[in-house]
């Protein structure tokens, strides 16, 4: 698996999306539970925010709005929209 290319699946693995974005945010995998929210319970700030979009935008090829990454507060809300998303690629 090569981080270089971006998954072309409309399936989107949650367990994959949960050990992402625990690497982005530095934290252990079990700390990013399903409906944990970004911001109030794991700490997330502006720097952190864009670091995960970026990283999400890779890894899934597809393009994220501020406004769509303000809007997935959790990593059910993060798979939901990555799952649209490629979908919709």
């Amino acid at each position: 698996m090569t981080n270089d290319t971006a998954v072309n699946a409309t399936a989107v693995d949650m367990e994959q999306l949960r050990a992402l974005i625990a690497e982005v945010l530095d934290l252990d995998v079990a700390e990013v539970t399903d409906d944990a929210e970004y911001v109030k319970e794991l700490g997330v700030d502006s720097l952190l925010a864009l670091e995960m979009q970026l990283a999400l935008e890779q890894r899934y090829g597809v393009s994220i709005t501020e406004e769509e990454l303000r809007g997935a507060k959790s990593l059910r809300m993060t798979h939901g929209l990555l799952t649209a998303k490629t979908a919709a690629e």
